[in-house]
């Protein structure tokens, strides 16, 4: 009989490669007294045209900027905002700087949900108004290292910035929550300005009146 030996041939490992990719995240921060139309309409753009996953809407729990006679709870305005987005899926509410209170910076925000949830990559969204006042932001230079600001193109601003900035084309907004929040005063009609859920909550908790 012939003694055949065989020679087994170990092969490396395979690397296993992963496919998971980062969930894109829009963050559009603001006090939503109330939240409008053309909030949606800003947050739909930016998701459409950047191929977002998901776009947040992050209402602040004590804004610094905003006449106190007219700021309203802030569990109104976290109210609206989860009445105008409901039914879609693209849309959610980041309760962060509610849940914290007082005023926050986006830096502090940004820097506890980059550390909470590391598996998404996040899309700061901000009016191209804004865009000019970027380097009084707290903390500015260590913020564009955690996020990507998108600005939104506004009429008679350059879309220009020493901060990288992603610029999105979107229907000018011709209304605000100020506008908003002053034809309620004078009872005129709002309908088409906000979405009929957020008219709903308005009217039967007499938000706004005076």
């Amino acid at each position: 009989m012939v003694n055949v030996s065989r020679t087994v041939q170990i092969l490396p490992k395979t690397k296993v490669i992963s496919t998971h990719k980062r969930k894109r995240v829009g963050i559009l921060g603001g006090t939503f007294n109330p939240i409008h139309n053309g909030h949606l309409i800003i947050a739909d753009q930016v998701c459409s045209q950047l191929g977002l996953d998901q776009v947040y809407f992050m209402p602040d729990a004590n804004p610094p900027h905003v006449d106190q006679k007219l700021a309203i709870d802030s569990r109104d305005r976290v109210a609206m905002v989860n009445a105008a987005i409901y039914g879609n899926p693209k849309f959610a509410i980041e309760m962060t700087e509610i849940f914290r209170g007082g005023v926050s910076y986006s830096y502090d925000t940004m820097l506890e949900l980059t550390r909470r949830h590391p598996e998404n990559q996040y899309y700061f969204i901000i009016g191209g108004d804004m865009v000019s006042y970027l380097p009084k932001w707290h903390r500015i230079d260590d913020l564009v290292k955690l996020v990507s600001f998108v600005g939104v193109k506004r009429d008679g601003y350059t879309p220009a910035s020493k901060y990288p900035i992603i610029w999105v084309d979107v229907p000018y907004i011709y209304f605000s929550s100020t506008l908003i929040r002053s034809k309620i005063r004078q009872h005129q009609s709002i309908r088409y300005l906000v979405p009929d859920a957020v008219l709903k909550y308005i009217k039967e908790h007499h938000l706004y009146e005076r």
